[in-house]
């Protein structure tokens, strides 16, 4: 059986096993994606598998440095990388995009053990493992607000000579605020 019917009848099977599953994203007929975790976690990542025209003669490129896994540390992407690509020497020949993706959620809790639950954490570990050492937050200065000068003209327009504001520039018109509120005037 030439690699070309063995990925038509992979695909086939692939679509009988994952339909109704919204976890599994078929990309094109040659790539597949798999997410794995819970909506909204930050341990939630994407496989990705991309047949190649000998496939599976040869082994697939496996792929996880898809935008979505942006917020997945570098070692354990390499950590999830290592296990699939250890797994496919043994499935050579054979059809092993399902195979893969059910290593990866059999594994799954050691394989995201050491991703932090808080986006915080993965951003400054991040930059503590890109850097090679640890490195302390900064504190990002906050920034002044941007006016126009059409906003700053009517903000000076509104001040007294001595540069304050007149008195009375925050009250309230009750004869509005009745009207909108409901308010009623009783004789």
């Amino acid at each position: 059986m030439s690699c070309k019917e063995q990925q038509e009848e992979e695909l086939e099977v692939l679509h009988s096993i994952y339909e109704g599953d919204e976890a599994f994203k078929e990309v094109s007929p040659t790539t597949f994606q798999y997410k794995y975790g819970e909506e909204g976690s930050y341990k939630t990542f994407n496989v990705e598998i991309v047949w190649d025209d000998n496939y599976p003669e040869e082994s697939p490129t496996i792929n996880l440095d898809t935008f979505y896994n942006k917020h997945i540390l570098n070692g354990v992407k390499e950590k999830i990388l290592s296990g699939l690509q250890e797994q496919v020497p043994d499935l050579l020949e054979c059809a092993m995009t399902f195979t893969l993706f059910e290593w990866v959620k059999e594994n799954y809790e050691d394989l995201v053990a050491d991703q932090p639950d808080s986006p915080c954490n993965t951003q400054s570990e991040d930059r503590s493992e890109s850097n090679g050492n640890v490195m302390e937050q900064s504190k990002k200065k906050e920034r002044k607000e941007q006016f126009t000068k059409n906003q700053k003209r009517r903000m000076y327009e509104k001040l007294n000579s001595q540069g304050d504001l007149p008195r009375g520039h925050d009250w309230m018109d009750i004869i509005r605020h009745l009207s909108q509120t409901g308010g009623s005037f009783k004789d």
